[in-house]
């Protein structure tokens, strides 16, 4: 079982979640549980970047798409158990291409699985994710700065827009749920 430290970058304070996941994941389970522990939707192109241990070069692996013109190498065929090690430990992972949420993927441990326990599992995380579509870093910034202050003028627009409340510190790691990631790769195909 491999445990990872994912942590959404350029955030002050740090978001981020403590994932354990089987090592016969593929890089599309990872990403399911990704989505599923920051509290992403799946609504955009991902792509993880990280040297091969193999050949000491990057590899993208993620979901092909032409139009950005990367050579990427589909995730549901690439295991994680292939790339990483105890020495090449950190991945880059980066989700809506628009938006731009970029997120370090720390392998902080492998670790025999536990007796009864249904992986993958979130245990530990910080502060809420940030909406989906809301403009990336700078955009979420400003969007905290709105909600802040009930006198601006945008308060009511942005609290309708968000569908309610929104508070940047809430998160429960026992309340993520995860897919199946099979299920929902069959979805898009």
């Amino acid at each position: 079982m491999y445990q990872f430290k994912i942590t959404l970058k350029e955030i002050k304070p740090p978001i981020w979640r403590r994932i354990q996941v089987p090592k016969t994941y593929t890089f599309w389970d990872l990403h399911v549980a990704i989505q599923d522990a920051m509290g992403w939707s799946d609504s955009h192109l991902h792509e993880f970047s990280m040297l091969n241990p193999l050949t000491g070069l990057k590899v993208n692996i993620g979901f092909p798409d032409e139009e950005f013109g990367r050579k990427v190498l589909r995730g549901w065929r690439q295991k994680i158990a292939d790339y990483f090690t105890l020495e090449n430990r950190i991945a880059k992972y980066e989700y809506d291409f628009g938006d731009d949420w970029v997120h370090e993927v720390l392998l902080e441990k492998i670790l025999p699985r536990e007796r009864g326990t249904v992986y993958p599992k979130c245990v530990d995380g910080r502060r809420a994710c940030p909406p989906e579509d809301c403009g990336g870093v700078g955009g979420y910034e400003n969007l905290l700065e709105i909600i802040r202050d009930p006198e601006n003028e945008e308060y009511e627009e942005m609290l309708e827009w968000l569908g309610g409340d929104f508070d940047p510190e809430d998160f429960d790691a026992k309340k993520v749920v995860f897919d199946d990631p099979d299920k929902r790769l069959k979805n898009i195909f």
